[in-house]
């Protein structure tokens, strides 16, 4: 099991957001976006950070640290190393079935990425046939979205994907080009993009806030 960071809006939380950071960070990364994305009113929510492991990236001159998987190369098509980002899918199923266990059901766990970490939650959303409260994919893209299928009997998970149209390292046409490919595959997008760059902002929290508070309130 990932090391994480925690953190409880309330007691006894029965809803979960899962989220991964983007390369380099750890799962400190976003922990200090709880108290400006939360609201008054919302039910206890728990927030789990995990820590990718520390591995070589080969674009980065095979210096090694955090990543859920390798980048080797800059296509975008092929820049993956899919085996990796299989194995952070399969490290990522096994934090949402320790919430599953510790009493929040699946359709109340939210799965969030930034950066790398968005590629395989969105990966790992394609793969899944039991339920989930939604993906929050930021600054992202879906890998070998050219190839990219749902698998049988993949249940509807709502998707808030949100980029900068400034982003130097994943350019905004990258990621319209993921979220067409999920509409494609039946997917809901909700599609948001602000004048950034490979970042988050203010602007971003608050809507990110309203689609949150949209799904709690209706679960």
């Amino acid at each position: 099991m990932l090391q994480t960071v925690e953190q409880e809006t309330g007691a006894s939380p029965q809803w979960a957001v899962i989220w991964l950071h983007g390369l380099g960070a750890d799962g400190n990364d976003f922990a200090p976006i709880v108290p400006e994305l939360v609201r008054p009113g919302w039910p206890a929510l728990r927030f789990v950070f995990p820590h990718a492991p520390v591995r070589p990236i080969t674009i980065n001159n095979g210096v090694p640290m955090r990543g859920w998987y390798d980048i080797v190369g800059m296509d975008f098509r092929s820049r993956a190393d899919m085996d990796g980002v299989r194995h952070s899918v399969g490290e990522l199923d096994a934090l949402i079935q320790r919430e599953i266990d510790r009493g929040i059901p699946a359709e109340r766990i939210f799965l969030a990425g930034f950066s790398q970490g968005g590629a395989v939650i969105l990966t790992a959303a394609l793969q899944r046939s039991a339920p989930l409260a939604g993906l929050i994919a930021l600054s992202t893209y879906l890998p070998e979205a050219e190839t990219a299928t749902r698998i049988d009997g993949a249940v509807q998970v709502p998707v808030f994907m949100a980029h900068g149209t400034q982003d130097p390292v994943i350019p905004l046409q990258v990621a319209e080009h993921t979220a067409a490919t999920l509409r494609t595959l039946g997917v809901e997008v909700q599609w948001q993009s602000y004048p950034m760059a490979h970042q988050v902002c203010g602007e971003e929290i608050s809507a990110l806030a309203d689609w949150l508070q949209t799904r709690l309130q209706a679960g």
